[in-house]
């Protein structure tokens, strides 16, 4: 939990998104029916949804605060910001909202944001700002829980743990073709983590939709097993790498999928240490150098455990075995 030192609200702040509109510059503005954004999941779903060819898109949106503490606080020139981010492309949209007439602590406006800016999925937020003991611009509050813009989704729904994506990386985009002798790619650097398969390395996409015989079977389980170390290694090394720190220096829970992975892996990696002041040391290790490199045995065998490549690999040895005394009976 982050301090600070002014006041800030603590009363609830919440937004959602009540309107979608496609646009393209001199041709259309096209409002989506309420199928392609869920108040439930918090989720705008965006992929080839009425129209492909947008260029641009406009949500409505509705803000609330509690106005009873807002009159009350030390501030002045109080402002609510609708924030658009996503870490894969470094992209950051603003707008301001509107006190609405007539209806205290309710606040509400459009923010407009370009798809080419983005990738994937960016986060969507709400702040206030205000003057706070004479400093302008101080955060006094912001939503809890942010809202999901998806650019790779049909259908509005938060619940996902990784992408897969199947793309050549010979003839796919220009940022993969340098790795096109890889049979497999991990990225980390957006909202969840992304696993690319080269669909132009022979028999990698053919092996892993496999059914065939127990020896089959058992290699695609190892390849699988195999693919997922490597993403819980990066995963790993990308929570640690985003974390933040408070005024005090104390390393912050990151939340969303880097929070979850910190929590799993940890508990292997430093057994000895609580969840806290595991994080505080793996922080202090991998900032100051000391000890990080003798972690690394560690990382890698608690990403074997949760890929289960031990399982996977007895499995395979046993399905061989088998094979072989079949082969020669």
């Amino acid at each position: 939990m982050k301090i600070y030192p002014y006041r800030r609200i603590t009363g609830e702040i919440d937004f959602e998104v009540t309107s979608v509109r496609q646009e393209r510059e001199g041709f259309y503005q096209h409002d989506l029916e309420t199928w392609a954004f869920s108040t439930q999941e918090r989720v705008v779903a965006l992929h080839r949804v009425e129209r492909d060819d947008w260029e641009s898109v406009r949500l409505g949106l509705s803000a609330t605060l509690p106005a009873e503490e807002l009159a009350e606080g030390p501030w002045t020139d109080l402002s609510v910001i609708a924030v658009l981010t996503e870490k894969a492309t470094n992209s950051r949209t603003t707008a301001r909202l509107e006190p609405v007439a007539g209806k205290d602590g309710s606040w509400s406006g459009h923010l407009r944001f370009w798809r080419s800016a983005h990738r994937s999925r960016a986060d969507l937020s709400v702040v206030v700002v205000a003057t706070v003991d004479g400093v302008r611009g101080r955060m006094i509050g912001r939503a809890e829980e942010p809202w999901i813009v998806d650019l790779t989704a049909r259908t509005p729904v938060r619940q996902r743990e990784m992408i897969v994506n199947q793309v050549d990386f010979t003839t796919g985009p220009e940022w993969l073709r340098p790795f096109r002798d890889a049979p497999w790619l991990v990225e980390t650097s957006g909202d969840l983590p992304t696993v690319h398969l080269n669909t132009g390395f022979e028999g990698v996409s053919e092996l892993l939709d496999s059914s065939g015989s127990p020896l089959e079977r058992a290699v695609r389980d190892m390849l699988a097993a195999q693919i997922a170390t490597d993403v819980w290694t990066a995963v790993f090394h990308s929570a640690i790498g985003d974390l933040e720190v408070d005024e005090h220096g104390d390393p912050q829970w990151p939340g969303g999928w880097r929070d979850a992975v910190l929590r799993g892996m940890l508990a292997d990696v430093l057994p000895d240490h609580s969840e806290a002041d595991a994080l505080r040391e793996i922080d202090a290790r991998r900032r100051e150098g000391a000890g990080w490199n003798e972690l690394q045995s560690r990382i890698n065998y608690a990403a074997g455990r949760r890929a289960r490549v031990a399982r996977n690999l007895g499995t395979a040895i046993r399905a061989l075995d088998a094979a072989q005394r079949e082969g020669r009976a």
